[in-house]
């Protein structure tokens, strides 16, 4: 293959790197990152100063930039092998504002060993290159759910379009962004980003912790704290000499800590008494001059007999019937057991 041609190829390679052919539904991301790379100046990678390029104004997907020392080390060791994407900036032509490699050139910025960033410069207008930085966005793997909805939300947020425009752009259904945007409501920017990411909770469990929060009035400033804490220990676990953390994303321990907290938060709710159905007395006809009336309460079972020899004989009897009936039931159960 030619070096042209290879140049040509290498946004197409940024979209498809590390994944197999895409479904039908990315074919709206791959069209726009293909759309960047036919707006690329002649198709050259250039070397640019780091500190040339702007990221101001740009969308934050990420809750979690903990890796970018391992992503500078990497670099230094063997070199950008991807480069970023940016665009002209519209007022000084020695600058440039970043599309999309966020983590890249803040790794290059960082470090003492590389100097120049290695870039393709497009030529979008500030809508196709939010177009651009969504298709790349959502081409990665590996955003969580709660960062995926905070990016849609700064996408209506900050005037891409309406909630049905951007769940078309995301290859969504609008409920989902409208359910999205509901959970961080109920959640609440502070917990998220006191939380992080939490790889691998997904929405049921942050619609969960959302609806504890506002159906019992916790406290989000008392749960960011124990997410803080929660955070710290389960990312120091090792220096502090604890067991760690069964996740070893320490933002899962934290959405945990926070889960566990407000569920113990919870006021215990009265048990219940069963209510007995009470049912109809029952006349039980002894002779055609006496009878008796059985009646089932709340309390337990009430024997009424009318005054007389029979009601006296009944109630000096009392002890030694109740026993005798006690000791049929007793043998009634114990055969049925059998």
């Amino acid at each position: 293959m030619s070096s042209k041609k290879k140049r040509m190829s290498m946004l197409d390679n940024l979209a498809a790197a590390g994944a197999p052919a895409p479904p039908s539904s990315m074919l709206s991301t791959n069209r726009a990152l293909r759309s960047a790379r036919d707006a690329v100046d002649g198709h050259k990678v250039w070397d640019l100063d780091p500190a040339s390029i702007d990221t101001t104004g740009r969308m934050q997907d990420r809750l979690d930039m903990s890796d970018v020392a391992d992503l500078q080390d990497a670099i230094e060791a063997n070199g950008q092998t991807v480069p970023i994407l940016v665009r002209r900036h519209p007022e000084d032509p020695d600058r440039y504002l970043l599309v999309y490699g966020y983590r890249r050139l803040v790794a290059i910025q960082q470090s003492e060993k590389v100097e120049k960033v290695r870039a393709l410069i497009a030529n979008l207008d500030d809508h196709a290159a939010q177009q651009a930085q969504i298709s790349e966005n959502m081409a990665r793997r590996d955003l969580s759910y709660i960062e995926k909805a905070r990016f849609a939300r700064q996408l209506v947020e900050g005037g891409f379009g309406t909630q049905t425009e951007v769940a078309e752009v995301l290859t969504v259904a609008k409920s989902s962004i409208s359910m999205a945007f509901g959970i961080l409501d109920m959640v609440g920017e502070d917990l998220v980003l006191a939380i992080g990411p939490a790889h691998g909770i997904g929405r049921p469990r942050w619609e969960a912790l959302g609806k504890l929060i506002t159906e019992h009035s916790l406290s989000r400033a008392d749960l960011v704290d124990v997410a803080t804490r929660s955070f710290t220990r389960a990312e120091w676990s090792d220096v502090l000499g604890e067991a760690p953390p069964p996740s070893d994303d320490p933002s899962v321990a934290a959405f945990e800590a926070v889960l566990a907290e407000a569920q113990a938060r919870i006021p215990a709710q009265p048990v219940e008494k069963k209510e007995v159905k009470r049912k109809q007395a029952r006349r039980v006809q002894l002779d055609p001059a006496q009878r008796a009336t059985v009646t089932r309460t709340a309390k337990g079972v009430r024997v009424e007999v009318s005054e007389g020899a029979f009601a006296d004989w009944l109630e000096d009897q009392a002890e030694t019937l109740l026993s005798d009936l006690h000791a049929r039931w007793q043998t009634r159960a114990e055969d049925q057991e059998q």
